[in-house]
């Protein structure tokens, strides 16, 4: 059974309200818009650079003074595979011929990086208060830093058998990442999606086996799914497809167009992109390649073979090559500023708790 412990209090929020990190969908001013709303905001760490990392950082203190998340990938960088390379860029050269251009021009090579030494270094001496993981935790040397620091630490499970990990391996609270979120999944011991359940499945489960605070993340966007999120044991909600439409996050026009519309009701776990199961809006790529392919090289090499489409389509206002992570909620999506969104939350989980707002808003200012 989960430990009672109220992470709002732990990190000074107004409500256990976290916003999802998403790479390529925002920066700063989304994190630091939900940070001064009272909830918790987060910088994806994965696309970025150390010095890009840095000023990230930079940029949301000088925002804030309000605790904040910083998130990193864990994976295994993998093994050049030149026979997989091949036959993916052979699945895409039908594409490249449709838009005239050249395969061999296509860039190689990774575009997302994982935690490491050097990156350690880096954020060390900014002290995140809280940092989280995906894709597992880093190995011990690395962790016993980041706690050593103080950091809260955060990491992402798809089964049980994640969250158990994660608690015999150092982390602190658990996020129960049901298979409505969007983006990456954040599984790391088997690779098997059979084995993967819908948050409100999951939630109570992982609740039950460990005995840290669960975090509910997926589907999570109104005061209904925070209601049950809660009722079912949660100790906080992580969102992050509702904010995709708000002014401070980065999503594309294109990719923004969707969000809200009939034809974001269809997502779908795809490999395409990147090489790892994440879950996106259908569009051209996923219905003609099938959403899911054996030929796609590992995580994280694939999106270099798809650039030069991804660009050539976008051009043209089109997004069949594009990567366009979203979660089930998203059309419900709307246009809000973050801050009235994370208002919106923090009311709902308040309420769900039986909290007096005006008491809880006065601990957290």
């Amino acid at each position: 059974m989960t430990v009672a412990i109220d992470l709002a209090a732990r990190l000074g929020l107004a409500a256990p309200v976290i916003q999802a990190p998403m790479a390529g969908a925002q920066g700063h001013a989304l994190a630091a818009a939900v940070c001064q709303a009272g909830g918790l905001g987060s910088i994806p760490a994965a696309m970025l650079s150390p010095e890009g990392l840095r000023a990230e950082i930079e940029a949301l203190r000088a925002h804030t003074a309000r605790p904040f998340a910083v998130n990193f990938f864990c994976h295994r960088p993998p093994e050049p595979d030149g026979a997989r390379e091949q036959r993916w860029r052979q699945r895409l050269a039908p594409y490249y011929r449709e838009y005239g251009l050249d395969p061999a021009a296509a860039p190689a090579g990774a575009m997302r990086a994982p935690f490491s030494a050097a990156l350690a270094d880096l954020v060390e001496p900014l002290q995140p208060p809280v940092v989280s993981f995906h894709f597992g935790l880093p190995e011990p040397a690395l962790l016993a830093r980041v706690k050593r620091w103080g950091a809260l630490v955060m990491a992402s499970a798809t089964t049980v058998e994640e969250a158990r990990w994660l608690q015999q391996h150092g982390a602190d609270v658990v996020i129960a990442q049901g298979l409505e979120a969007g983006g990456h999944r954040g599984h790391f011991l088997d690779d098997d999606l059979t084995r993967q359940l819908g948050l409100f499945a999951l939630l109570p489960q992982v609740v039950q086996a460990v005995s840290l605070p669960v975090v509910a993340a997926g589907g999570i966007g109104d005061a209904t799914t925070i209601a049950a999120a809660r009722s079912l044991g949660a100790a906080g909600v992580q969102v992050g497809t509702a904010y995709m439409k708000t002014p401070e996050a980065t999503t594309s026009a294109l990719h923004r167009a969707l969000l809200g519309t009939e034809a974001s009701r269809h997502t779908a776990l795809t490999n395409l992109f990147s090489g790892r199961p994440a879950r996106s809006i259908v569009n051209r790529l996923m219905r003609e390649c099938g959403p899911l392919s054996a030929d796609v090289p590992a995580f994280p090499l694939a999106p270099a073979a798809l650039a030069p489409l991804r660009e050539a389509a976008q051009a043209r206002g089109r997004t069949d090559f594009s990567s366009l992570w979203a979660g089930e909620y998203a059309a419900n999506c709307r246009e809000a500023p973050a801050a009235e969104l994370t208002r919106g939350f923090i009311a709902a989980w308040q309420q769900a708790a039986g909290v007096d707002a005006a008491k809880a808003a006065g601990g957290a200012a």
